[in-house]
Protein backbone atom coordinates (compact mmCIF):
# COMPACT_ATOMS: atom_id res chain seq x y z
CA UNK A 1 0.00 0.00 0.00
CA UNK A 2 1.56 2.78 -0.84
CA UNK A 3 -1.07 5.88 0.41
CA UNK A 4 -0.45 6.81 3.71
CA UNK A 5 -2.68 9.42 5.81
CA UNK A 6 -1.03 10.43 9.65
CA UNK A 7 -3.90 12.09 11.96
CA UNK A 8 -3.34 13.38 15.48
CA UNK A 9 -5.50 14.83 18.09
CA UNK A 10 -3.60 16.91 20.70
CA UNK A 11 -2.28 14.93 23.72
CA UNK A 12 -4.50 16.00 26.14
CA UNK A 13 -3.49 17.32 29.41
CA UNK A 14 -5.02 14.85 32.15
CA UNK A 15 -7.39 16.91 33.73
CA UNK A 16 -9.40 14.82 36.41
CA UNK A 17 -12.64 13.92 33.98
CA UNK A 18 -12.50 14.14 30.22
CA UNK A 19 -14.79 16.65 29.12
CA UNK A 20 -16.73 17.41 25.81
CA UNK A 21 -13.96 19.21 23.94
CA UNK A 22 -11.74 16.46 24.08
CA UNK A 23 -14.50 13.80 22.87
CA UNK A 24 -15.38 16.13 19.83
CA UNK A 25 -11.18 16.58 18.49
CA UNK A 26 -11.21 12.67 18.95
CA UNK A 27 -14.14 11.49 17.17
CA UNK A 28 -13.77 14.17 14.32
CA UNK A 29 -10.22 12.55 14.06
CA UNK A 30 -11.77 9.32 14.30
CA UNK A 31 -14.09 10.27 11.40
CA UNK A 32 -10.74 11.11 8.96
CA UNK A 33 -8.97 8.16 10.33
CA UNK A 34 -11.98 6.23 9.15
CA UNK A 35 -12.84 7.80 6.06
CA UNK A 36 -9.03 7.48 4.92
CA UNK A 37 -9.13 3.69 6.12
CA UNK A 38 -12.27 2.71 3.70
CA UNK A 39 -10.64 5.06 0.86
CA UNK A 40 -7.83 3.02 0.93
CA UNK A 41 -4.81 4.56 2.93
CA UNK A 42 -2.70 2.72 5.57
CA UNK A 43 -3.57 5.11 8.56
CA UNK A 44 -1.65 6.08 11.83
CA UNK A 45 -3.81 8.23 14.20
CA UNK A 46 -2.40 9.16 17.33
CA UNK A 47 -4.01 10.66 20.51
CA UNK A 48 -2.32 10.43 24.10
CA UNK A 49 -1.48 12.49 27.12
CA UNK A 50 0.68 15.42 27.90
CA UNK A 51 1.96 14.75 31.94
CA UNK A 52 4.80 17.50 32.34
CA UNK A 53 4.57 20.67 33.48
CA UNK A 54 3.84 22.72 36.94
CA UNK A 55 0.02 22.14 36.54
CA UNK A 56 0.73 18.60 36.67
CA UNK A 57 3.06 18.79 39.77
CA UNK A 58 0.40 20.72 41.62
CA UNK A 59 -2.53 18.93 40.68
CA UNK A 60 -0.65 15.03 42.31
CA UNK A 61 0.79 17.71 45.04
CA UNK A 62 -2.54 18.97 46.23
CA UNK A 63 -3.93 15.17 46.52
CA UNK A 64 -1.26 14.20 48.09
CA UNK A 65 -0.39 11.61 45.23
CA UNK A 66 2.84 10.77 43.65
CA UNK A 67 3.38 12.68 40.50
CA UNK A 68 3.89 9.79 38.43
CA UNK A 69 1.34 7.74 39.89
CA UNK A 70 -1.03 10.94 39.27
CA UNK A 71 -0.28 10.62 35.76
CA UNK A 72 -0.95 7.16 35.45
CA UNK A 73 -4.08 7.22 37.66
CA UNK A 74 -5.34 10.00 34.98
CA UNK A 75 -3.84 8.58 31.93
CA UNK A 76 -6.16 5.16 31.95
CA UNK A 77 -8.85 7.46 31.98
CA UNK A 78 -8.12 9.09 28.95
CA UNK A 79 -7.16 5.12 27.53
CA UNK A 80 -10.04 3.99 28.57
CA UNK A 81 -12.00 7.38 27.03
CA UNK A 82 -10.53 6.63 23.40
CA UNK A 83 -12.50 3.13 24.32
CA UNK A 84 -15.50 4.42 25.00
CA UNK A 85 -15.86 7.28 21.92
CA UNK A 86 -14.98 4.05 20.10
CA UNK A 87 -12.29 5.36 18.22
CA UNK A 88 -9.53 3.61 15.81
CA UNK A 89 -6.61 5.09 17.06
CA UNK A 90 -3.17 3.34 16.27
CA UNK A 91 -1.11 5.03 18.99
CA UNK A 92 -1.58 6.49 22.31
CA UNK A 93 1.74 8.23 23.55
CA UNK A 94 2.06 9.60 26.82
CA UNK A 95 4.99 12.59 27.50
CA UNK A 96 6.26 10.60 30.32
CA UNK A 97 7.49 7.24 28.32
CA UNK A 98 10.64 6.75 27.60
CA UNK A 99 10.63 7.10 23.88
CA UNK A 100 8.85 10.52 24.09
CA UNK A 101 11.85 11.81 26.77
CA UNK A 102 14.29 10.46 24.16
CA UNK A 103 13.25 12.33 21.28
CA UNK A 104 12.78 15.16 23.03
CA UNK A 105 16.41 15.29 24.48
CA UNK A 106 17.58 14.93 21.03
CA UNK A 107 15.24 17.96 19.56
CA UNK A 108 16.88 19.99 22.44
CA UNK A 109 20.67 18.53 21.15
CA UNK A 110 20.33 19.58 17.71
CA UNK A 111 19.01 22.80 18.85
CA UNK A 112 21.16 23.74 20.58
CA UNK A 113 23.65 22.28 18.08
CA UNK A 114 22.33 24.55 15.45
CA UNK A 115 22.72 27.68 17.79
CA UNK A 116 18.80 27.79 18.25
CA UNK A 117 19.04 28.00 22.05
CA UNK A 118 20.75 30.35 24.05
CA UNK A 119 20.46 31.25 28.21
CA UNK A 120 19.66 34.65 29.35
CA UNK A 121 16.71 35.45 31.59
CA UNK A 122 13.10 35.30 31.48
CA UNK A 123 10.34 38.06 32.82
CA UNK A 124 6.94 38.54 32.36
CA UNK A 125 4.00 37.14 32.25
CA UNK A 126 2.88 33.28 32.39
CA UNK A 127 -0.35 31.41 33.12
CA UNK A 128 0.51 28.20 34.74
CA UNK A 129 -3.37 26.96 33.56
CA UNK A 130 -2.25 27.64 29.81
CA UNK A 131 1.07 26.86 29.87
CA UNK A 132 1.43 29.64 28.07
CA UNK A 133 3.25 33.23 27.81
CA UNK A 134 1.79 36.34 27.34
CA UNK A 135 2.66 39.70 26.28
CA UNK A 136 1.15 42.97 27.83
CA UNK A 137 -1.03 43.68 25.55
CA UNK A 138 -2.75 39.97 26.02
CA UNK A 139 -3.48 39.82 29.68
CA UNK A 140 -6.39 42.42 31.39
CA UNK A 141 -7.56 43.42 34.93
CA UNK A 142 -10.22 41.21 36.58
CA UNK A 143 -11.09 41.77 40.38
CA UNK A 144 -7.70 42.86 40.66
CA UNK A 145 -6.27 39.69 39.41
CA UNK A 146 -4.05 39.42 36.14
CA UNK A 147 -5.44 37.29 33.42
CA UNK A 148 -5.46 36.21 29.95
CA UNK A 149 -7.80 38.01 28.17
CA UNK A 150 -8.55 34.93 25.48
CA UNK A 151 -8.61 32.16 28.29
CA UNK A 152 -9.50 34.23 31.18
CA UNK A 153 -6.66 31.90 33.34
CA UNK A 154 -4.76 33.92 35.66
CA UNK A 155 -1.36 34.86 34.90
CA UNK A 156 1.55 35.35 36.76
CA UNK A 157 4.55 37.23 36.33
CA UNK A 158 7.72 35.58 36.87
CA UNK A 159 11.66 36.08 36.35
CA UNK A 160 14.02 33.25 36.39
CA UNK A 161 17.05 32.05 34.69
CA UNK A 162 16.01 30.74 31.32
CA UNK A 163 17.29 28.95 27.80
CA UNK A 164 15.60 30.53 25.16
CA UNK A 165 14.46 29.59 21.57
CA UNK A 166 15.98 32.07 19.28
CA UNK A 167 11.87 32.53 17.64
CA UNK A 168 12.69 35.96 16.49
CA UNK A 169 14.68 35.00 13.27
CA UNK A 170 11.96 32.61 12.15
CA UNK A 171 9.84 35.01 11.37
CA UNK A 172 9.70 36.12 8.14
CA UNK A 173 10.76 32.12 7.13
CA UNK A 174 7.63 31.25 8.74
CA UNK A 175 5.44 34.04 6.83
CA UNK A 176 7.31 32.40 3.84
CA UNK A 177 5.93 29.38 4.68
CA UNK A 178 2.77 30.21 5.26
CA UNK A 179 2.30 31.93 1.78
CA UNK A 180 3.57 29.38 -0.25
CA UNK A 181 1.01 26.88 1.59
CA UNK A 182 -2.31 28.77 1.87
CA UNK A 183 -3.63 25.42 3.14
CA UNK A 184 -1.04 25.03 5.91
CA UNK A 185 -3.48 26.62 8.46
CA UNK A 186 -7.15 26.29 8.28
CA UNK A 187 -9.49 27.26 8.69
CA UNK A 188 -9.12 30.91 6.45
CA UNK A 189 -9.86 32.48 10.10
CA UNK A 190 -7.41 31.14 12.00
CA UNK A 191 -4.20 31.36 9.30
CA UNK A 192 -5.23 35.03 9.04
CA UNK A 193 -5.02 35.62 12.74
CA UNK A 194 -1.93 33.46 13.18
CA UNK A 195 -0.47 35.44 9.91
CA UNK A 196 -1.57 39.10 11.99
CA UNK A 197 0.11 37.55 15.25
CA UNK A 198 3.20 37.08 13.58
CA UNK A 199 3.44 40.01 11.42
CA UNK A 200 3.30 42.07 14.39
CA UNK A 201 6.47 40.60 15.41
CA UNK A 202 7.70 37.61 17.14
CA UNK A 203 10.05 37.56 20.56
CA UNK A 204 12.60 34.76 21.57
CA UNK A 205 10.43 32.06 23.49
CA UNK A 206 11.57 30.89 26.93
CA UNK A 207 11.94 27.35 26.75
CA UNK A 208 12.75 25.74 30.52
CA UNK A 209 12.07 26.51 33.70
CA UNK A 210 14.15 26.22 37.21
CA UNK A 211 11.20 26.71 39.44
CA UNK A 212 9.62 23.45 39.43
CA UNK A 213 10.97 19.84 38.95
CA UNK A 214 8.76 17.54 37.14
CA UNK A 215 9.42 17.82 33.62
CA UNK A 216 11.96 16.29 31.02
CA UNK A 217 15.82 17.48 32.60
CA UNK A 218 17.75 19.88 29.79
CA UNK A 219 20.24 17.35 28.25
CA UNK A 220 23.76 18.67 30.50
CA UNK A 221 21.82 21.20 32.72
CA UNK A 222 19.69 19.17 35.35
CA UNK A 223 18.41 22.41 37.30
CA UNK A 224 16.49 23.53 34.25
CA UNK A 225 13.20 21.24 32.92
CA UNK A 226 12.24 21.71 29.38
CA UNK A 227 8.99 23.99 28.60
CA UNK A 228 5.77 21.52 28.76
CA UNK A 229 4.87 23.19 24.95
CA UNK A 230 8.22 22.07 23.58
CA UNK A 231 8.26 18.27 25.25
CA UNK A 232 4.85 18.10 24.19
CA UNK A 233 4.93 19.07 20.83
CA UNK A 234 7.19 16.36 19.77
CA UNK A 235 5.05 13.80 20.84
CA UNK A 236 4.18 14.58 16.67
CA UNK A 237 7.27 12.94 16.08
CA UNK A 238 8.49 10.59 19.25
CA UNK A 239 5.54 8.45 18.10
CA UNK A 240 7.33 7.44 14.81
CA UNK A 241 10.49 6.78 16.51
CA UNK A 242 12.11 10.15 15.93
CA UNK A 243 14.88 10.76 15.95
CA UNK A 244 15.26 7.48 13.87
CA UNK A 245 14.38 9.33 10.49
CA UNK A 246 15.00 5.52 8.90
CA UNK A 247 12.35 3.89 11.09
CA UNK A 248 9.38 2.22 9.11
CA UNK A 249 6.96 4.18 11.08
CA UNK A 250 8.85 8.02 10.86
CA UNK A 251 9.89 7.03 6.51
CA UNK A 252 5.71 6.39 6.06
CA UNK A 253 3.71 9.05 7.91
CA UNK A 254 6.22 12.34 8.69
CA UNK A 255 5.19 14.97 7.35
CA UNK A 256 1.60 14.47 9.03
CA UNK A 257 -1.18 15.30 7.03
CA UNK A 258 -3.01 17.11 9.82
CA UNK A 259 -2.69 18.32 13.30
CA UNK A 260 -6.49 18.55 14.53
CA UNK A 261 -6.50 21.04 17.21
CA UNK A 262 -8.74 23.35 19.56
CA UNK A 263 -8.59 26.89 18.45
CA UNK A 264 -7.09 27.93 22.16
CA UNK A 265 -3.79 26.10 21.20
CA UNK A 266 -3.33 27.37 17.77
CA UNK A 267 -0.58 29.68 18.44
CA UNK A 268 1.75 26.55 19.41
CA UNK A 269 0.85 24.85 16.90
CA UNK A 270 1.03 27.06 13.77
CA UNK A 271 4.12 29.49 15.07
CA UNK A 272 6.36 27.51 17.93
CA UNK A 273 6.08 24.11 16.35
CA UNK A 274 6.68 25.00 12.93
CA UNK A 275 9.64 27.25 13.82
CA UNK A 276 11.00 24.66 16.12
CA UNK A 277 11.18 21.96 12.93
CA UNK A 278 12.39 24.70 11.09
CA UNK A 279 15.31 25.23 12.99
CA UNK A 280 15.53 21.23 13.69
CA UNK A 281 15.86 20.90 9.50
CA UNK A 282 12.76 18.56 10.07
CA UNK A 283 10.01 18.88 7.55
CA UNK A 284 7.21 20.81 8.46
CA UNK A 285 3.59 19.19 8.92
CA UNK A 286 1.34 19.94 5.54
CA UNK A 287 -1.63 21.17 7.60
CA UNK A 288 -3.18 22.92 11.22
CA UNK A 289 -6.85 22.55 11.85
CA UNK A 290 -8.12 24.77 14.29
CA UNK A 291 -11.56 23.52 15.48
CA UNK A 292 -14.08 25.02 17.24
CA UNK A 293 -14.95 25.13 20.93
CA UNK A 294 -18.27 22.87 22.27
CA UNK A 295 -20.09 25.54 24.16
CA UNK A 296 -22.85 24.87 27.00
CA UNK A 297 -24.95 28.12 26.36
CA UNK A 298 -22.48 31.28 25.27
CA UNK A 299 -19.35 29.84 27.31
CA UNK A 300 -16.92 27.42 26.38
CA UNK A 301 -17.50 24.36 28.57
CA UNK A 302 -14.76 24.61 31.73
CA UNK A 303 -13.82 23.08 34.93
CA UNK A 304 -13.79 26.33 36.64
CA UNK A 305 -17.32 27.17 35.65
CA UNK A 306 -19.18 24.35 36.73
CA UNK A 307 -20.94 23.98 32.74
CA UNK A 308 -19.35 20.64 31.67
CA UNK A 309 -21.37 18.21 29.89
CA UNK A 310 -19.86 14.63 30.72
CA UNK A 311 -18.85 12.49 27.72
CA UNK A 312 -18.93 9.19 29.47
CA UNK A 313 -22.59 10.05 30.91
CA UNK A 314 -24.23 11.18 27.81
CA UNK A 315 -22.59 7.54 26.05
CA UNK A 316 -23.92 5.86 29.44
CA UNK A 317 -27.28 7.33 28.79
CA UNK A 318 -27.72 7.75 24.92
CA UNK A 319 -24.88 5.53 23.17
CA UNK A 320 -22.14 6.16 21.04
CA UNK A 321 -22.93 6.45 18.10
CA UNK A 322 -25.89 8.94 18.52
CA UNK A 323 -23.16 11.44 20.59
CA UNK A 324 -21.01 10.95 17.58
CA UNK A 325 -23.43 11.78 14.95
CA UNK A 326 -24.44 14.50 16.59
CA UNK A 327 -21.31 16.29 17.31
CA UNK A 328 -20.03 15.80 13.21
CA UNK A 329 -23.67 16.77 12.07
CA UNK A 330 -24.95 19.73 14.31
CA UNK A 331 -21.29 21.37 14.54
CA UNK A 332 -20.56 23.49 12.13
CA UNK A 333 -16.89 22.35 11.43
CA UNK A 334 -14.62 25.00 12.49
CA UNK A 335 -16.63 27.08 14.48
CA UNK A 336 -18.06 27.01 17.88
CA UNK A 337 -20.82 24.55 18.27
CA UNK A 338 -23.24 23.83 21.87
CA UNK A 339 -24.65 20.57 22.66
CA UNK A 340 -27.89 20.57 24.65
CA UNK A 341 -29.98 16.99 25.80
CA UNK A 342 -32.93 18.27 24.05
CA UNK A 343 -31.29 19.08 20.41
CA UNK A 344 -29.22 15.36 20.98
CA UNK A 345 -32.57 13.89 21.40
CA UNK A 346 -34.13 15.48 18.12
CA UNK A 347 -31.08 14.72 16.61
CA UNK A 348 -32.05 10.81 17.68
CA UNK A 349 -35.38 10.83 16.84
CA UNK A 350 -35.09 12.71 13.50
CA UNK A 351 -32.37 11.47 11.50
CA UNK A 352 -31.25 7.92 13.51
CA UNK A 353 -34.48 6.82 13.92
CA UNK A 354 -36.85 8.09 11.97
CA UNK A 355 -34.69 8.98 8.45
CA UNK A 356 -32.43 5.82 8.41
CA UNK A 357 -33.29 3.63 11.06
CA UNK A 358 -36.98 3.38 10.03
CA UNK A 359 -35.95 3.01 6.40
CA UNK A 360 -33.69 0.00 6.86
CA UNK A 361 -36.39 -1.66 8.58
CA UNK A 362 -39.08 -1.10 6.59
CA UNK A 363 -37.54 -1.87 3.26
CA UNK A 364 -35.98 -4.98 4.89
CA UNK A 365 -39.97 -5.78 5.98
CA UNK A 366 -41.06 -5.53 2.32
CA UNK A 367 -38.60 -7.50 1.31
CA UNK A 368 -39.66 -10.03 3.72
CA UNK A 369 -43.02 -10.30 2.58
CA UNK A 370 -42.44 -9.91 -1.09
CA UNK A 371 -39.24 -10.99 -2.64
CA UNK A 372 -39.08 -13.78 -0.25
CA UNK A 373 -36.56 -12.26 1.77
CA UNK A 374 -33.95 -12.30 -0.91
CA UNK A 375 -32.18 -9.80 -2.77
CA UNK A 376 -34.37 -9.76 -5.83
CA UNK A 377 -33.81 -10.53 -9.51
CA UNK A 378 -35.34 -9.98 -12.71
CA UNK A 379 -34.78 -5.96 -12.06
CA UNK A 380 -34.31 -3.29 -15.02
CA UNK A 381 -33.97 0.10 -13.51
CA UNK A 382 -35.11 3.30 -15.53
CA UNK A 383 -34.47 6.61 -15.01
CA UNK A 384 -35.71 7.13 -11.47
CA UNK A 385 -33.91 4.41 -10.30
CA UNK A 386 -30.74 5.57 -11.87
CA UNK A 387 -30.98 9.21 -10.92
CA UNK A 388 -30.99 7.91 -7.20
CA UNK A 389 -27.74 5.86 -7.65
CA UNK A 390 -25.83 8.08 -9.99
CA UNK A 391 -25.76 10.55 -7.61
CA UNK A 392 -23.06 8.58 -5.80
CA UNK A 393 -21.20 7.52 -8.62
CA UNK A 394 -21.04 11.11 -9.97
CA UNK A 395 -20.44 12.71 -6.58
CA UNK A 396 -17.06 10.21 -5.13
CA UNK A 397 -14.75 12.75 -6.46
CA UNK A 398 -16.35 15.92 -4.72
CA UNK A 399 -16.92 13.82 -1.89
CA UNK A 400 -12.90 12.62 -1.62
CA UNK A 401 -11.87 16.20 -2.91
CA UNK A 402 -14.05 17.84 0.54
CA UNK A 403 -12.85 15.67 2.81
CA UNK A 404 -9.40 16.64 2.01
CA UNK A 405 -10.65 20.25 2.34
CA UNK A 406 -12.12 19.32 5.62
CA UNK A 407 -15.16 19.99 4.62
CA UNK A 408 -17.18 17.75 7.23
CA UNK A 409 -20.27 19.67 6.80
CA UNK A 410 -20.37 18.49 2.37
CA UNK A 411 -19.88 14.97 3.63
CA UNK A 412 -23.15 15.17 6.27
CA UNK A 413 -25.51 16.72 4.38
CA UNK A 414 -24.50 15.06 1.61
CA UNK A 415 -25.31 11.65 3.41
CA UNK A 416 -28.56 13.44 4.83
CA UNK A 417 -29.68 14.35 1.66
CA UNK A 418 -29.64 10.87 -0.13
CA UNK A 419 -31.97 9.78 3.10
CA UNK A 420 -33.99 12.10 2.39
CA UNK A 421 -34.13 11.55 -1.22
CA UNK A 422 -34.42 7.39 -0.59
CA UNK A 423 -37.15 7.62 1.44
CA UNK A 424 -38.82 9.71 -0.91
CA UNK A 425 -38.21 7.45 -3.49
CA UNK A 426 -39.34 4.33 -1.87
CA UNK A 427 -43.19 6.41 -0.76
CA UNK A 428 -43.58 7.81 -4.29
CA UNK A 429 -42.50 4.74 -6.27
CA UNK A 430 -45.39 2.94 -4.22
CA UNK A 431 -43.79 -1.16 -4.19
CA UNK A 432 -46.74 -2.05 -2.38
CA UNK A 433 -49.56 -0.96 -5.21
CA UNK A 434 -47.02 -2.74 -7.98
CA UNK A 435 -47.69 -6.68 -7.17
CA UNK A 436 -48.91 -6.74 -10.63
CA UNK A 437 -45.72 -5.49 -11.75
CA UNK A 438 -42.98 -7.89 -10.17
CA UNK A 439 -40.19 -6.55 -12.20
CA UNK A 440 -40.86 -2.80 -10.72
CA UNK A 441 -41.50 -4.37 -7.86
CA UNK A 442 -38.19 -5.77 -7.41
CA UNK A 443 -36.48 -3.17 -9.03
CA UNK A 444 -37.59 -0.44 -6.69
CA UNK A 445 -36.83 -2.80 -3.62
CA UNK A 446 -33.17 -3.25 -4.99
CA UNK A 447 -32.51 0.11 -5.83
CA UNK A 448 -33.38 0.99 -2.34
CA UNK A 449 -31.41 -1.94 -1.07
CA UNK A 450 -28.58 -0.27 -3.05
CA UNK A 451 -29.20 3.08 -1.76
CA UNK A 452 -28.90 1.74 2.21
CA UNK A 453 -25.68 -0.09 1.53
CA UNK A 454 -23.88 3.01 0.02
CA UNK A 455 -25.25 5.26 2.90
CA UNK A 456 -23.58 3.09 5.36
CA UNK A 457 -20.67 2.86 4.08
CA UNK A 458 -20.56 6.81 3.93
CA UNK A 459 -21.88 6.41 7.29
CA UNK A 460 -19.63 4.08 8.85
CA UNK A 461 -16.54 6.81 9.74
CA UNK A 462 -19.13 8.46 11.73
CA UNK A 463 -21.11 6.05 13.22
CA UNK A 464 -19.56 2.29 12.81
CA UNK A 465 -21.08 -0.31 15.27
CA UNK A 466 -24.65 1.17 13.89
CA UNK A 467 -23.49 1.40 10.32
CA UNK A 468 -22.26 -2.33 10.90
CA UNK A 469 -25.41 -3.70 12.36
CA UNK A 470 -27.15 -2.01 9.34
CA UNK A 471 -25.03 -3.94 7.03
CA UNK A 472 -25.66 -7.20 8.54
CA UNK A 473 -28.91 -7.30 6.53
CA UNK A 474 -26.51 -7.78 3.46
CA UNK A 475 -24.19 -9.69 5.38
CA UNK A 476 -21.98 -7.37 5.06
CA UNK A 477 -18.36 -7.22 7.17
CA UNK A 478 -16.28 -4.24 7.91
CA UNK A 479 -13.37 -5.69 5.35
CA UNK A 480 -16.60 -4.95 2.80
CA UNK A 481 -16.99 -1.13 4.11
CA UNK A 482 -15.07 -0.10 0.22
CA UNK A 483 -15.82 3.82 0.09
CA UNK A 484 -15.07 3.34 -3.66
CA UNK A 485 -17.84 0.84 -3.93
CA UNK A 486 -20.36 3.57 -3.91
CA UNK A 487 -19.86 3.78 -7.61
CA UNK A 488 -21.22 0.15 -7.80
CA UNK A 489 -24.85 0.03 -8.51
CA UNK A 490 -25.14 -3.85 -8.66
CA UNK A 491 -23.25 -4.91 -5.51
CA UNK A 492 -25.66 -6.94 -3.73
CA UNK A 493 -26.31 -10.46 -5.46
CA UNK A 494 -29.71 -11.36 -6.71
CA UNK A 495 -30.87 -14.32 -4.63
CA UNK A 496 -28.90 -13.39 -1.53
CA UNK A 497 -30.82 -13.90 1.86
CA UNK A 498 -31.82 -11.15 3.60
CA UNK A 499 -31.32 -10.50 7.45
CA UNK A 500 -33.51 -9.58 9.78
CA UNK A 501 -32.19 -6.96 12.07
CA UNK A 502 -33.00 -5.44 15.32
CA UNK A 503 -34.30 -1.96 15.76
CA UNK A 504 -31.38 0.50 14.86
CA UNK A 505 -32.11 3.23 16.59
CA UNK A 506 -35.26 4.05 19.77
CA UNK A 507 -36.81 6.40 19.58
CA UNK A 508 -36.76 9.10 22.76
CA UNK A 509 -39.92 9.38 24.87
CA UNK A 510 -40.68 13.25 25.03
CA UNK A 511 -41.89 13.73 28.50
CA UNK A 512 -43.22 17.47 28.20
Amino acid sequence: MDKHFYITTPIYYPSAKPHMGHAYSSIIADFFARFKRIDGYEVHFLTGTDEHGLKIQRSAESKKIEVQKFCDEISKTFKNLSTTLNLSNTDFIRTTEKRHIDSVKEIWKILEKNKSIYLSKYSGWYSISDEAFYNEDEIENSNGEKIAKQSKSKVEWIEEESYFFNLSKWQDKLLEHYEKNPDFISPQSKRNEVISFVKSGLKDLSISRKSFSWGIKVPNDPNHVIYVWLDALTNYISALNFPNVNNKLYKKFWPANIHLIGKDILRFHAVYWPAFLMAANLNLPQKIYGHGWILSGDEKMSKSKGNILDPIEIVKNYGIDPLRYYLIKEISFGNDGSISKKQLENCINSDLANNFGNLCQRVTAFCEKNCNGKIPNNIEFNSNDLKLLDNFSKNVGNIRNEINNQNINFYIDFIVNALFDANKYFNDEEPWNRKNDLKRLNTIVYTTFEVIRKICIMLYPIIPESSLRALKIFDLKENDIIFSSITDHNKLKPGDKINKIEILFKKIEKND
